[in-house]
């Protein structure tokens, strides 16, 4: 049976990797950084209960100190977003149409969780490719 340092040492690599293939907001990575700190460690406290606190503890200091670090996401108004008006609905995750600069463009919401009724002021806050990027009215923050 391989050695506890060993086990730690392993399942912090598998989770980083893991992290990779499914993306969870770095916290595969956060538990996986904390397993290898433990991995080594484990070399010097033969507890496991010792252990696996240690790993906890760790995980979840590493997880909120990297969302402190992180930028945050601003539902604000981004200086050089421009006005627009929905001339269809947005649906949840879907797109339609809004009237932008007096020319009619596809649109996707920001938040894919939310619909945006037709003859709604939205602002334009991106784009990908020929697809605005919008928020309404009601989000902006002034």
């Amino acid at each position: 049976m391989p050695s506890a340092p060993i086990l730690w040492l392993t399942a912090g690599l598998i989770l980083c990797l893991m992290e990779l293939v499914l993306p969870t907001a770095f916290v595969e990575l956060t538990m996986g950084v904390s397993a290898l700190i433990v991995g080594v460690i484990a070399w010097f406290v033969p507890s496991l209960t010792v252990q696996v606190v240690l790993w906890l503890l760790l995980s979840i200091f590493l997880t909120v100190l990297l969302r402190r670090l992180l930028p945050k996401r601003s539902r604000t108004i981004i200086e050089d977003a421009k006005e627009a008006k929905t001339l269809t609905e947005i649906a949840p995750g879907e797109t339609g149409r809004v009237l932008y600069e007096g020319n009619s463009w596809q649109a996707r919401c920001e938040d894919d969780r939310m619909t945006i009724a037709p003859d709604q002021r939205v602002y334009v806050v991106g784009r990908r490719g020929t697809t605005l990027i919008v928020i309404p009215e009601s989000l902006v923050q002034l």
